[in-house]
This record gives C-alpha cells, structure tokens and sequence, in this order.
C-alpha cells in the first residue's frame, strides 16, 4: 500500500505534535482518533455494515503510512455488542488498493478537525473566566429568534427569553452584553449572553459609579422587568457616602449613562434602610400616605392605599408592586381604603402575564418567546398571538377578555381628560378673575 501523500507526510509528526500541545493532550490520542476514523472510512469504502470481524489499523507514527487490518472475533459484550478480544495472530491485511488517497484524505481531515476543537475549546477557556462579566460585541446576524454577537474570538448566542422586551438589534450594531454561562448542546458548548438578566444592571452601574466598584456603595437587590422597568435597592459600606447621590451622579449623569445602556429602561434607586417600614415606602414609591402591616411569619405585606395613590402603588399591570413583591421577597396585598384587594402579588412572578390566572406554562412560554409580556403588548401586537397555531382557542379567549378591558379602560382616561381649548379658557376665567 501506497503511504501518504508527500504533504501530509512531511507535516504529519509536527501537526500531530502541534495539535497535542495546544489541546495539552497525548499524541497517542490524536493517532487514536486517526485510527478509528480510517476504519469508519474503510468500513465505508467496502459496505461493511455488520461487526463479522474485528478491523483495525497498523499507523506509522513518524510518515502517516497506514494498513488495515481484520481478525476474527474472540469475545463480545452481549448489552453493548462492544469487541473485547480478538485473535491477533489470525490477523489479515485487507488494506485495499488505491486506500493510499483515502487515507491522506482522512487523516488530513482529523487532523484539521482537531486544530478547530482545539481553537474552539481554548476560546471557551477563556470565556469561562468572563462568566459574570458584561462584554461589548457586533450583532452578526439572526437565527430562529437567537441573537448571534461576535464577542472578538468567539460568537455569543442570546436566546429569546435573555432579549430585552421592546428592544430590536440590527446587525452591525455595537450592543453590551452579561456573559450569563458556558452551555453545553449537543453540538457542543456555546456562550450564552443576555439582556434581560438583572446582573447587566449591576455591572453596569459597577462600570460607571467607582464608589459601586470599589465596594463603597452595595447594590443590596435588584428586581427587573427588562426593557420596562429596575428597582434596586443599594446601602452605603462607608461613612459619609450617599449611595443613592452616587449611583445617580452629579446632574443625573451616572445613571443616565446606564439607562442609555439600557435602552432607556426606567430604574429606580431607592436607599435601603434597617427600618423595614421606611424601606417599603421607598421600595413602594411613587405612591404616598400608605398604611402598611408587615406579618414576618408568614413573611406577607398588606398595604392600604389611598384612592388617589391606588393606582401609583399598584402600577400599570401590577408592576410597582410586582417588582417591589420580588425585591423585598415577600407577598404584598394592595387594598384601597374600603379594605377591597385590589392587587396581590408574590414576587415570582418575571412578567404580567405569570399574574393572569389561567394562562398554562405552555402559552406563557409561547408569549414570552414573542416578547408579548404585558397587557398593552398584547393590545398593540393582536395579530402575533391571534394567528399562533399553538395557542388553544380558550387562552385566546382569555387573552382577549384581558386586553378588551385594557382598551376600555384606556379610552375611558383619554376621555377624562381635558381637551387642550378646555384647558386654554380655564386660564383665560383663572386671568379674569384675578
């Protein structure tokens, strides 16, 4: 049988040798997986397709020059149909002619496999010390709803559900990211980045506030609905430092710098206190002159609100008291002054929508794939979730109810609302009367 062609044989030691340095392997397990490829390719080459014999490969390590070789089989594992023995000394060459070509094709391909496994296993090395990091990539392209970043010597993969609601990335575009984790798949491991995590928050404000990176100001917690809305409650480490005048900076420019990041997210700071009562009010905010009974056992919160601040202290769809629900990390009841509940909340719920009794897991999933979250997306977006095959009649059923109440609602308070001659003549009467 013919060795190798003059190439790979002149470069065959030194790229074995290469590729067991970078991977900091054996070269014997780099040869090993020539051998076991140029069976697979023998086997090919002749239609062998049942284990009748047992095949293997006399390799010269030093040119690549390679023979073939069968033997009858000994032993056989009756679970697996694994070869454990052989006799050897009833062992044929059926090395065929022309394999010569084959062979060099083969090993050649190994080889260059094993160079690209090497490249990729080094970059997720270094990538698996960045987890927990924020990092700045281009958008390259997209794929089934996956955003795929080019984050320098790797490609970060941000998944649907780690995307911002409301945020839409256009390829090219220089976007920051929290390097989330390292995930493995049955195509290997991949670089998971995110938008939505609540971490991109903290790392952001550790970027633009020192006092936050030196350890002087502590983020204590933080509850997101990306893309709407972050609550973050922080404390000082030292004394005479403001937490909440660093994080906001002079003139409002740190935390402009971060909203910027965020796509103009709102963020809220609020200063976290010993005093859980003051704490709440400030976790509650904007809402004012609230009656608030914390139970400790049970860990619930029971807040009555005023008429005119009910609807400050619940939010739109819940989310004030949603987010302050899983901030604090206890259940919070709103009630109005008569003592109707007018909103309950635990603080696992990520979205509106977890709040709509009924809806399965399976249309939730399905809603926040689509990035339909909120009762105002599911007003604006109709047609995404009227026209999905998969979501069962009765879910649209209740997602309608839902959203016609929302529009009923809304055209009522543009209705209340004065008209701009209205409020134009109110100052022309207020002019006269002085």
């Amino acid at each position: 049988m013919s060795s190798l062609s003059d190439v790979v044989r002149t470069e065959f030691a030194a790229a074995i040798n290469q590729i067991a340095t970078e991977r900091k392997i054996e070269p014997e397990a780099v040869l090993e997986a020539i051998r076991q490829a140029l069976i697979s390719a023998y086997r090919k080459e002749a239609g062998i397709i049942e284990d009748e014999m047992y095949y293997f490969v006399e390799l010269d390590e030093g040119t690549g020059a390679a023979k073939i070789f069968e033997a009858p089989i000994l032993e056989q594992d009756e679970e697996t149909g694994e070869i454990t023995s052989w006799d050897e000394s009833k062992a044929v060459d059926v090395t065929p002619a022309g394999f010569g070509r084959i062979a060099a094709q083969t090993a050649k391909q190994v080889i260059l496999q094993k160079i690209r496994e090497s490249e990729k296993d080094q970059i997720i090395s270094d990538f698996t010390g960045k987890v927990g990091e924020i990092i700045t990539g281009q958008i390259l392209r997209m794929s089934r709803g996956t955003v795929i970043i080019d984050l320098g010597r790797g490609q970060g993969f941000m998944p649907p559900e780690e995307q911002m609601r409301g945020e839409f990335y256009r390829l090219n575009s220089r976007i920051t990211v929290y390097l989330k984790e390292i995930e493995d798949t049955v195509r290997g491991q991949r670089i998971i980045v995110s938008r939505a995590d609540e971490n991109l928050v903290s790392k952001l404000f550790e970027r633009e506030v020192p006092e936050v990176a030196s350890g002087a100001v502590e983020i204590v917690s933080i509850a997101r609905e990306a893309g709407v809305r972050t609550k973050l409650a922080v404390k000082s480490t030292q004394e005479g430092v403001d937490p909440v005048g660093s994080c906001v900076g002079q003139r409002g420019v740190r935390v402009q710098e971060v909203i910027k990041e965020l796509n103009n997210e709102k963020v809220d700071i609020i200063p976290h206190s010993d005093d859980f009562q003051l704490f709440l009010r400030g976790v509650l905010s904007p809402a004012e002159s609230l009656q608030i009974d914390v139970d400790d056992d049970y860990k619930t919160i029971t807040v009555t609100a005023p008429d005119e601040q009910l609807s400050l202290a619940i939010g739109r769809g819940g989310q004030n008291v949603r987010l302050a629900a899983k901030l604090v990390g206890y259940q919070i009841t709103i009630k109005s002054a008569e003592g109707n509940v007018e909103s309950k909340m635990t603080g696992d719920e990520e979205y509106e929508i977890d709040t709509y009794e009924g809806l399965s897991q399976e249309s939730r999933d399905m809603l926040v794939q689509f990035k339909l979250t909120t009762v105002g997306d599911l007003a604006r977006f109709k047609d995404k979730w009227q026209d999905m095959k998969d979501l069962a009649d009765d879910q649209k059923e209740l997602l309608q109810l839902k959203v016609d109440k929302f529009e009923k609602e809304m055209s009522e308070r543009e209705t209340d609302l004065p008209k701009f001659g209205d409020l134009k003549h109110n100052k022309e009467d207020k002019a006269e009367e002085k």
